[in-house]
């Protein structure tokens, strides 16, 4: 099969490519610019474009499917050739669904511990030998890449993401999959640029509990409300099991799980992440791994890339790294830390970078995030809200939205740069929390604080 990818730069695009090319298909790609690790990634499987832009004329009948990327826009060259060629074009959520017909399909879904979730039961699947097909979020210890595709293996376990699948597909990428096994972790609006209400993203978990093939299984989180209402109020003919976080304590600095078996000492902390392990568990059960293997195997399991990656660390000092950015996500981060580090002094430092979280009438969803922190700072770029087109947002609205006198904000990276590095950070947990790098923060310098 010919395969070509318009915007074949992208963090998931790229990686389908690759897992595409090491089944066997030939496979091209055009994009406008290319960022490391995809440019790197593409370059070894020699599948980086010889020189970026957009060509029309690589559009032709031999090709026998277009996947078009999220970052294409509707009037690109190469999608309008293909549209008057007739080739059949493909977001890559539909893709995987094509690749995937046939197979157990596992899909975990929810506004936040997506990817930690996929990451726990793959790194379970991975420790026990158990072959499967995948698609996950970030990069993870143990695997090449982040998508694997074959024709043997029965299972394919999928991150299901909210988001628009293509340009010309206005569908939520995870109502595409059409699960046998689905997870939900939790709901908390997000990407309001698309869903302008909670009401409206509410329902697009909804469609998805509805979209599980009959029978199926939801596995979902109890202690969130809104998806105990989604998932038991839901009339499609599945099967539902609840879970909610496991027994356990924290105890010179390392949180233990209560089993049967005894304690067992986890490389992870926080409420959530026991949350996704409970929720983890019930997949891997679903999946043929007893109780007892579960435990063995998530024992070792450090978490998913940048998801509270622990990046340097001392008797006295820790820093983490972190992908959180939403309200949701910021206040959970940063209460596992300190719930994990109750004598030291929290220093949790947020961008700002995000639609959502850039956007006026959504910064007071902000309110509260950061109170679990000793000493708070919000760095954002007046230059990233004119990028994004938004309303200039004001250092007095980011103040009032988080409803802290004491936060300290900075809107020009280089004085973020200057106070964090001037930090004594004796006794301090440091919370880096950024879907971004602060403007161009060098985080092996950071490191070298410690």
């Amino acid at each position: 099969m010919n395969i070509h990818f318009i915007a074949i730069g992208g963090s998931a695009m790229h990686n389908l490519a690759i897992a595409l090319h090491q089944k066997g298909y030939q496979v091209s790609g055009s994009d406008d610019t290319i960022h490391n690790p995809s440019k790197s990634r593409l370059e070894k499987y020699g599948l980086l474009p010889k020189e970026f832009g957009w060509f029309p004329e690589k559009i032709n009948s031999n090709i026998d499917v277009i996947i078009l990327g999220m970052h294409a826009k509707i009037d690109n060259p190469e999608l309008l050739k293909a549209q008057d060629l007739g080739l059949k074009i493909y977001s890559y959520p539909e893709f995987l669904y094509e690749q995937s017909k046939d197979k157990t399909r596992v899909v975990i879904g929810g506004s936040h511990g997506k990817t930690t979730i996929t990451s726990m039961i793959l790194h379970v699947l991975n420790y026990h030998e158990k072959e499967v097909d995948y698609m996950v979020g970030a990069q993870l210890d143990g695997f090449e890449t982040m998508v694997h595709l074959t024709e043997e293996n029965d299972f394919i376990v999928l991150e299901g993401d909210e988001y628009l699948s293509s340009p010309i597909d206005m569908r939520p990428k995870f109502h595409l999959y059409k699960p046998n096994i689905a997870l939900l972790s939790g709901i908390a609006w997000d990407h309001i640029n698309v869903f302008p209400t909670f009401e409206n993203y509410t329902k697009q978990f909804r469609i998805f509990t509805d979209s599980m093939i009959n029978g199926g299984s939801m596995i979902y989180n109890e202690e969130d409300a809104d998806v105990k209402d989604v998932v038991e109020s839901s009339v499609n003919h599945i099967k539902k099991y609840p879970y909610k976080t496991p027994t356990h304590f924290i105890e010179n600095g390392i949180t233990y799980l209560e089993t049967a078996e005894g304690n067992l000492p986890l490389e992870i902390f926080g409420k959530h992440n026991l949350q996704n392990l409970a929720g983890a568990k019930w997949v891997c059960q679903h999946m043929g791994i007893d109780e007892d293997d579960f435990y063995e195997a998530i024992a070792s399991f450090k978490g998913a890339s940048k998801r509270l990656e622990k990046i340097a660390e001392t008797n006295s000092t820790v820093i983490f790294k972190d992908f959180a950015h939403s309200p949701s996500k910021v206040a959970a981060t940063t209460k596992a830390v300190k719930n994990q580090y109750e004598k030291r002094t929290v220093l949790a430092c947020l961008e700002l970078h995000t639609y959502s979280s850039l956007n006026a009438e959504f910064l007071a969803e902000y309110k509260g995030a950061l109170e679990f922190a000793d000493k708070a700072v919000v760095f954002y770029s007046p230059h990233a809200v004119k990028i994004k087109q938004l309303e200039e947002v004001t250092k007095e609205q980011i103040a009032t939205a988080f409803k802290r006198d004491d936060l300290i904000i900075y809107t020009n990276s280089q004085e973020f740069k200057d106070f964090l590095l001037s930090q004594n950070l004796e006794n301090t947990a440091l919370l880096l929390m950024s879907s971004g790098n602060y403007g161009g923060l060098d985080f092996e310098e950071v490191k070298r604080l410690v």
